[in-house]
């Protein structure tokens, strides 16, 4: 077994999108990590936002003390990351830093500083390597867009 320095880092799973990313991202991490996983929805069954976010899983394990690195899928309005950091903060982690796979920078609305980012892409809906529409689609072994 490799050794694995340094701190121990809390990567929080946002689900149902992230899982892909996550688990791929956990296994180039040269520290000790754990998983936690949060769920939260605005999209339903549409390809537009609904604009009301729903907190469908919450953490089971405290981050009080701990680094947190926040996994997501994509990062468009900002609107749900905002209010999940905002809900994160409540939980008193050492640090809170945001990771995303895929970032939409063009649709910002809310000021939400993304930490790292895999790619930035233009303002399609996407599909495939987690990502859905209509919890379908997840399983493309590429990103592909509707439309």
């Amino acid at each position: 077994m490799k050794k694995i320095i340094g701190k121990e880092i809390t990567l929080i799973c946002i689900l149902k999108g992230s899982t892909f990313f996550t688990v791929d991202l956990a296994k180039r991490i040269n520290r000790n990590i754990k998983i936690e996983f949060i769920q939260v929805s605005s999209y339903g069954a549409s390809t537009v936002s609904s604009q009301n976010i729903e907190l469908k899983l919450d953490l089971k394990e405290s981050i009080e003390g701990r680094d947190v690195i926040i996994v997501e899928d994509i990062i468009d309005t900002g609107r749900t990351l905002s209010y999940l950091i905002e809900h994160l903060k409540t939980r008193k982690p050492k640090s809170l830093k945001l990771c995303t796979l895929l970032d939409k920078p063009e649709r910002r609305i809310y000021d939400v500083k993304v930490d790292y980012v895999g790619f930035q892409i233009p303002d399609k809906f996407v599909v495939g390597y987690g990502l859905d529409y209509n919890e379908l689609y997840r399983n493309l072994p590429y990103i592909g867009y509707i439309g």
